[in-house]
């Protein structure tokens, strides 16, 4: 048998199976052809096991702790790289020169405006709507204002739609916080960066005006950057999902943000923050809560820490980590949670049971105390994360339909009841 095959013999029958091979050595048993053979289909609950596609915009390797865009690693464009021109290499598969900056800041620019006939619709929404559940219903409709934006119609159209997207999304998002808390909304300026645009429009007031920290715009580039692609989590996922039926992407991405917006995605750094009030409230007792952490017959965990694909360290996490020090340091913010997320981490950095099981301080730890130190509530907090992860959505959108892949279509094994007459039931 050929090296380039996997043997599987079901009911003495033979079967070889193709393996592929990606660009890094991943290695998979292409199955697309199991089911026409042999009948039998392969489970795997939750797709833990299963390659769903094949893709070169991100790379993960969860062991070593590697996470790169388009074979950039992310502590260089987090370090040295704006969103903008990260959100460029997602979409364009190449960085951005002077000039392709240049136009594609020129494009977000000019599509930053909010449809102002969509403006009224913020006013339907109840007072404690939460600001996710507003925008995923906002930009679902905007495929009403603006059509063409299905698989067969974006040949020419993707640039200045997905400009569009990654522009007004911060549009909604200041519009829906303004909202919430009884403001006038700030109109996006034609002058400031994307990130310091995002914050004058969250925090300007016509009585109190907000002054552009540029450490605290360094801060925010870096969180979008690290979470502008994750490979194939459940709100990407989704996105190709649906994203097959040849859905318009405008209502796509509508559903991408519904898949974020659950507590076991998304949720993450708001739960962190739930969980250090928690701990406030109990009197700031750490100790407690570690010893509470390391009984396993204890329910409690501690949020925030450790990963479910990365078993080494979050490099993520390792960038952020310095940036939040320096930014906790520089604005001398005296916060009780924000103090004993410091001492959390202290204690979980140097405790012999998190080191050996590697419960280390993941990305969500620290960008909800960062989030919270630059004064963004905390019911925000996912309306930040689709902020940074849309650019990898539409790209993840973009390479799906460019390949003409057929709609998903999943199998099941059936644990039902077997037939069943309905004369046997009704006498």
């Amino acid at each position: 048998m050929s090296e380039n095959f996997a043997e599987l013999i079901i009911g003495g029958k033979k079967l070889e199976l193709p393996i592929v091979e990606g660009t890094e050595g991943e290695k998979a048993i292409d199955i697309s052809s199991l089911r026409r053979e042999s009948g039998f289909i392969t489970i795997d609950p939750s797709f833990l096991n299963t390659g769903a596609c094949f893709s070169k915009i991100t790379f993960i390797d969860g062991e070593k702790g590697i996470l790169r865009y388009r074979g950039i690693p992310v502590q260089e464009l987090a370090e040295d790289a704006s969103f903008i021109e990260t959100a460029y290499l997602l979409l364009h598969n190449e960085f951005p020169n002077s000039d392709q900056l240049e136009c594609f800041s020129k494009l977000l620019t000019e599509h930053s405006m909010l449809h102002e006939d969509m403006r009224h619709f913020f006013d339907g929404f109840p007072r404690g709507a939460h600001p996710m559940h507003i925008l995923s219903t906002m930009i679902n409709a905007l495929s009403t204002f603006y059509p063409n934006v299905d698989a067969l119609s974006l040949i020419d159209d993707i640039n200045v739609t997905a400009a569009r997207l990654i522009s007004v999304v911060r549009t909604m998002a200041a519009f829906a916080y303004k909202k919430s808390i009884g403001e006038p909304v700030v109109y996006p300026s034609a002058d400031d960066s994307y990130c310091a645009n995002f914050l004058h429009m969250m925090f300007d007031s016509p009585v109190k005006k907000y002054k552009v920290d540029k450490d605290i715009v360094k801060a925010l580039n870096q969180l979008l950057i690290l979470h502008a692609d994750h490979e194939q989590n459940c709100s990407t996922t989704t996105v190709r999902t649906i994203g097959s039926a040849q859905v318009n992407l405008y209502a796509t991405i509508s559903a991408g943000i519904s898949a974020l917006s659950g507590p076991l995605h998304g949720g993450a750094n708001q739960a962190v923050m739930s969980m250090l009030e928690s701990i406030r409230q109990d009197g700031g007792d750490i100790e407690k809560y570690i010893t509470m952490a390391k009984d396993a017959e204890d329910p409690f965990r501690l949020m925030g820490f450790g990963h479910r694909v990365y078993k080494n360290f979050d490099p993520r996490a390792t960038i952020i980590k310095e940036t939040c020090h320096t930014l906790l340091n520089k604005l001398e913010i005296e916060d009780e949670l924000l103090g004993i997320a410091m001492q959390l981490e202290e204690v979980a950095l140097e405790d012999p049971y998190f080191v050996k099981r590697k419960l280390y301080p993941n990305v969500d730890f620290y960008s909800g105390i960062i989030y919270k130190a630059m004064g963004i509530p905390e019911n925000m907090f996912t309306v930040m994360f689709v902020l940074g992860r849309l650019p990898g959505w539409i790209a993840h959108w973009k390479e799906m339909i460019s390949k003409g892949i057929k709609i998903a279509r999943p199998r099941q094994i059936y644990t039902g009841k077997t037939l069943t007459h309905l004369s046997d039931i009704v006498k």
